[in-house]
């Protein structure tokens, strides 16, 4: 059964964030198994407007008015009719509701996948929990589907808070990684002369966009738990962004400048042999980090991780084996953390080796792929099995 599909995000590649980055790698495996899959998105500086790429097509659409990753795209209405699904990710503040009306008047179920709560600074945090409130109402309860990428963040978050009685069957499709590309064949050594990191220094690698809408990432803590390690531990940052000045001006202040390099934006064929070159990847976030791509990024790649221990990411993290979690409000537990993994050669090699197997195991895309497309012909009834209501929603 051939299925019209159309996912629909406020940010998408060359974008680097992972919401964006989970949409492409649902369309692309979609696309694989034989369907027509279109993604609706904004324009973005770079990119063309309409783009056929891995067997699907994106549309970037011009925002009436945009304020930071919240565009406004009146069109969506038009442009989402005549498919099968509609799917969005979620947040997508000020697009969600278009989606909503879009799929309502078309008579198209719509399928959210939940990748995390919208939580903001300053002013931006009352605001943003009253439009989540609000938001949930309007749209997530009368989806058709909805999709949490863990069903433990789901538990711990805001939006289940604001759920009701009335809410859709909920179910548990975890981000993925694409383990043909992120693989740990290759050596990193290269990565290291390139940046001129010594051989025998320990390197800790940290990847996220430097922007405002990922203030979350704590990269700041992270700087805060290098100062009690030894000037052997370098620190090696991928990640752009406009707050790229304020965290080399913060490393400086803390007496870093010689220990931590910024490689900027990396080309998505490079970023694993980034992963590769590390002895350790690290994610020292604070909610509303929901899952951590990175974590499985690095773990494909045979390189052991340190996270936070929240919800949603303490999931991927199998601490002991794996990797290790440290109590996200702790510098020393994060310091200790990083020493222990660190001192620890034949520990690290170890974690590296479980790492790829548990990925190989749980977090290929092209098993997230299939398990997509079955709740898909589960919902449109082409499945002769029922979708199993998640028994942790409302």
């Amino acid at each position: 059964m051939n299925l019209r599909v159309a996912h629909v995000t406020a940010t998408f590649p060359p974008y680097h964030g992972g919401t964006g980055n989970v949409c492409y790698h649902n369309a692309r495996e979609l696309a694989r198994l034989g369907h027509t899959v279109h993604v609706f998105t904004a324009t973005c500086r770079g990119a063309p407007k309409i783009e056929h790429q891995e067997g699907f097509v994106t549309h970037r659409l011009r925002p009436l008015v945009q304020i930071g990753n919240a565009p406004v795209l009146p069109s969506l209405l038009t442009s989402l009719a005549g498919f099968d699904i509609i799917h969005l990710h979620y947040p997508f503040i000020l697009g969600a509701e278009l989606v909503r009306l879009a799929a309502y008047l078309n008579h198209t179920p719509l399928v959210v996948t939940f990748h995390n709560d919208l939580v903001g600074k300053g002013t931006r945090s009352p605001i943003f929990r009253i439009y989540q409130r609000l938001s949930a109402h309007l749209t997530i309860q009368t989806a058709t589907l909805l999709c949490t990428i863990s069903r433990d963040y789901y538990e711990y978050s805001r939006l289940r808070s604001s759920m009701t009685q009335q809410s859709p069957a909920i179910v548990e499709l975890p981000n993925g990684v694409d383990i043909a590309h992120f693989n740990p064949e290759a050596e990193g050594e290269t990565i290291r002369a390139r940046y001129a990191i010594p051989s025998d220094d320990r390197v800790v690698l940290f990847v996220a966009a430097l922007d405002r809408a990922h203030h979350f990432k704590g990269l700041d803590r992270l700087f805060r738990a290098l100062t009690a390690l030894p000037p052997n531990i370098h620190l090696l940052i991928v990640g752009e962004g406009e707050l790229r000045s304020t965290y080399a001006a913060q490393a400086a202040h803390l007496g870093l400048d010689k220990r931590v390099t910024f490689a900027g934006r990396v080309a998505d064929e490079l970023i694993p042999a980034f992963y590769r070159s590390a002895d350790v990847t690290v994610l020292p976030s604070s909610p509303p980090e929901s899952f951590g791509l990175v974590l499985v990024e690095s773990l494909a790649c045979g390189t052991p991780v340190i996270a936070s221990d929240i919800p949603g990411v303490r999931t991927v993290v199998d601490h002991g084996g794996d990797g290790l979690l440290f109590k996200h409000t702790s510098i020393l537990a994060l310091s200790q953390a990083l020493k222990r993994i660190l001192d620890d050669a034949t520990m690290r090699r170890e974690m590296g080796r479980q790492g790829r197997a548990r990925v190989e195991e749980r977090y290929a895309w092209e098993s997230i792929g299939a398990r997509l497309e079955t709740f898909y012909l589960q919902l449109l009834g082409a499945s002769e099995t029922p979708i199993s209501r998640y028994a942790g929603g409302h």
